[in-house]
């Protein structure tokens, strides 16, 4: 009967895999060891359930962002994580990996003037809510990242963005869903939809950053940088601009 006497003496995380290198101090032999910490599958069911996210929510400019993924039972891959945990390089390889093998993804930007009416939470909401119901098949569940429920007390906001009809309305309060804090990092479904979000938002400031390069949004994607903010002390806003958010001279002397 073989006995081993293993110590660790090295090891590597690298995103969700931990790598483990052991020594058998009798026989000085050396075992590389790969433990694959991958991000759960389903919370609510086991088939078709949707994550979904958003981004950009703490943007000056452009729209907020919001994806929805319905991903394979079978779905695996071991560099997905929180879009704001990966490089943009890796976010680029996996968008065509989710959008490949995906049962069904859906993007919607909601804009400026939506999200001054609304208010960027009900925005990002809303968001959300579109994506849903532009998916197919119909997902059976749906986990979304954040504290923020899907269904707000008051209801569905139906001003502002796509104004859903009676059916609409009746099938987003009906399918189960969840909030869960962290969840872009817990739940691959999430992950996936925060990976999409992130890159369709940032190919549209890419693509707004052409009509006005004085902001530099193909740099700071409409965060609020300080070059973003004096770029408003010095040319004032655009149609881009959310103006219920702070963007006053007086404001924008703030380090945000």
């Amino acid at each position: 009967m073989l006995k081993f006497q293993l110590k660790i003496i090295d090891y590597l995380l690298y995103f969700e895999t931990l790598y483990l290198l052991y020594v058998d101090t009798a026989t000085k032999n050396y075992i590389f060891v790969k433990i694959n910490l991958m991000l759960r599958q389903f919370f609510l069911t086991t088939y078709l359930e949707t994550g979904t996210d958003e981004a950009g929510r703490g943007c000056l400019a452009g729209p907020v962002t919001a994806a929805a993924v319905i991903l394979p039972v079978n779905f695996q891959n071991e560099f997905l994580n929180d879009s704001k945990q990966l490089s943009e390089k890796t976010r680029e390889k996996l968008r065509p990996i989710i959008e490949q093998q995906a049962v069904s993804f859906a993007v919607t930007h909601l804009e400026p003037l939506i999200i001054d009416q609304i208010n960027i939470l009900n925005a990002s909401i809303k968001a959300m809510q579109e994506s849903i119901l532009k998916l197919d098949p119909r997902p059976e569940s749906i986990i979304l990242d954040g504290n923020s429920p899907f269904i707000p007390k008051g209801g569905i906001t139906n001003r502002g963005g796509k104004i859903f009809t009676d059916a609409e309305i009746e099938i987003l309060n009906s399918i189960p869903n969840a909030s869960i804090i962290k969840g872009d990092s817990k739940f691959m479904s999430i992950a996936a939809a925060s990976v999409l979000a992130k890159t369709y938002r940032d190919d549209y400031m890419n693509r707004i950053h052409e009509e006005f390069p004085m902001y530099n949004w193909k740099q700071n994607k409409g965060y609020p940088t300080k070059e973003h903010r004096e770029a408003i002390r010095k040319y004032g806003t655009t149609k881009y601009h959310r103006m219920t958010f702070r963007l006053l001279p007086e404001q924008l002397k703030l380090e945000i």
